[in-house]
């Protein structure tokens, strides 16, 4: 029951920040498009994604912090928390002086990456790139104490700081926007909010955790070599990871200007979906770490079954009505100007979502037992067939192609999850892909067929009236609670308790 009620508070904490996030994504966009030029607010979307690389840098080292500290407190050795915290956060210093650096480089090539920008717009993209990306770098070394927070299982701590910034960003952006105000008060308004969040944070650890700190005489070589060992499958998902989703609005911006807000736009809907479904999933990273110190293999297989039942279900039920009336979500989130070119390319990213998040959970107890040296293949062919047919389609199509090539990548990742890396990490996750495919995701599809069912006559043109949508929507509602019920995936399966199948 203990075990229970933490991870449901953590999924819980997870969810009021995603939920912060979601807002975010949500609110934001209409304003600043009714109260913005086309130009400046692909701008300030194109400053936002560019100054958003710099977590790319930490090269799964908050991860690798959260998954020691967990394995750590398992085991009772603090000389193995304390070495980790300490050389993980020496690293993610240096990944901060790197990202600056690429700041630099960044801003003294956005004329020249982004020509369809209007000139008298460069110098405010400069200095409002300069002041968003100087924030995210310092964020590196603050997303130490995040790991912590993670390896001990307070998610409400990060929920809290992490959520109540963006809110507080968000307030200040709009306020912004409706006063007329430049890009660079704008940028101003969330580097400020982004800072003193690592100050919550670090006040945070001093209280919960007051015996984990840097210390400079822990940081050994030893311990850098374990860390590579674990992060460099991390930093190769990253990287994968950056090409799936971190160039295509940058692609977007490069081949075809005026996509670019409809594009991001339909990006931040699918972020929001993806956001839910991390908030949720991203809990059962602890337990697996500590299911693998235990060595209990077979349990493993059936948290990402059950977990993997949890992620189809949240998908269908989120996607799909996103999916049947994107034409409508559009017209009303940022007007008819766009409906054209942003419905088609909301409905192919939602679809290219849906597949490839499928993998989501199975990703994530790879990492919490130390095997993602073996899923370097899946991402690296998702990520390399995503930037290579986005940008192959791009020059051909224009948005459309880049969201296409998400699509094509997107089917290639969950091929080579399943024809690569389930084979080869078995002796740590005792998991075969038929009951991966059966019992984790065709039979949640099979209980919320009705609005699957309705999603296809959609996109067959048959029009979807509201009476048939609210029916499909309810019987599939039913049919994923009884599922839940009938198997109790969520709350036996994952943490200990065999589930039926």
């Amino acid at each position: 029951m203990q075990i229970h009620w933490r991870l449901a508070k953590n999924a819980v904490a997870n969810l009021g920040r995603g939920s912060a996030a979601a807002l975010v994504a949500l609110l934001l966009p209409p304003v600043l498009v009714r109260h913005m030029t086309p130009a400046s607010y692909a701008v300030w979307v194109l400053v936002l994604q560019t100054a958003a690389y710099a977590s790319y840098l930490s090269f799964g080292l908050q991860t690798a912090i959260g998954r020691y500290v967990a394995f750590a407190k398992e085991k009772r050795d603090i000389e193995l928390r304390d070495s980790v915290f300490s050389t993980a956060f020496a690293g993610l210093c240096c990944a901060a002086l790197v990202s600056l650096v690429c700041l630099s480089v960044a801003i003294l090539a956005a004329p020249a990456v982004f020509p369809g920008v209007p000139t008298p717009l460069i110098p405010q993209m400069r200095l409002a790139l300069l002041i968003v990306g100087f924030s995210l770098a310092v964020e590196l070394p603050a997303s130490g104490w995040n790991g912590v927070f993670i390896g001990l299982e307070r998610f409400e701590i990060p929920a809290l700081t992490v959520g109540g910034a963006r809110l507080l960003s968000a307030l200040g952006v709009i306020i912004a926007a409706l006063a007329g105000r430049s890009l660079a008060v704008m940028a101003a308004t969330i580097a400020s909010a982004n800072l003193l969040s690592y100050l919550a944070q670090y006040i945070a650890l001093r209280r919960v955790a007051p015996d984990v700190y840097f210390q400079p005489s822990l940081v050994k070589r030893s311990t850098a070599r374990e860390l590579y060992g674990y992060c460099f499958g991390l930093t190769v998902m990253s990287f994968s990871m950056l090409l799936v989703t971190g160039f295509d609005l940058i692609l977007v911006g490069r081949f075809e200007f005026i996509a670019v807000t409809p594009y991001s736009v339909s990006a931040s809907m699918i972020a929001f979906i993806s956001g839910l479904l991390y908030a949720v999933i991203s809990v059962i990273m602890p337990h697996a770490a500590s299911l693998h110190a235990r060595g209990r293999a077979d349990e493993m297989g059936k948290l990402v079954v059950s977990s993997t039942r949890i992620s189809v279900l949240m998908l269908v039920l989120t996607g799909i009505p996103m999916l049947i009336f994107a034409g409508p979500i559009l017209r009303v989130w940022i007007g008819a100007r766009y409906f054209s070119i942003g419905v088609p390319l909301l409905s192919t990213l939602v679809v290219a979502n849906i597949i490839r998040q499928v993998g989501a959970p199975y990703s994530f107890v790879l990492v919490a037992a130390g095997q993602q040296s073996y899923i370097k293949i899946s991402p690296l062919a998702e990520g390399v067939s995503n930037f290579i047919a986005s940008v192959v389609l791009g020059l051909l199509l224009g948005g459309i192609g880049v969201a296409i090539g998400t699509l094509i990548g997107a089917i290639i990742g969950i091929s080579a999850h399943l024809g690569y890396s389930m084979p080869r990490t078995r002796t740590a996750i005792d998991l075969s892909r038929r009951d991966f495919l059966a019992s984790g995701v065709l039979i949640p599809m099979l209980w919320t067929s009705p609005l699957i069912a309705t999603a296809i006559a959609s996109l067959c043109g048959i029009e979807i009236r509201p009476l048939v949508f609210a029916t499909a929507t309810l019987l599939s509602l039913l049919g994923a609670g009884l599922l839940l019920r009938r198997t109790e995936g969520y709350f036996k399966g994952p943490f200990g308790a065999s589930s039926s199948h």
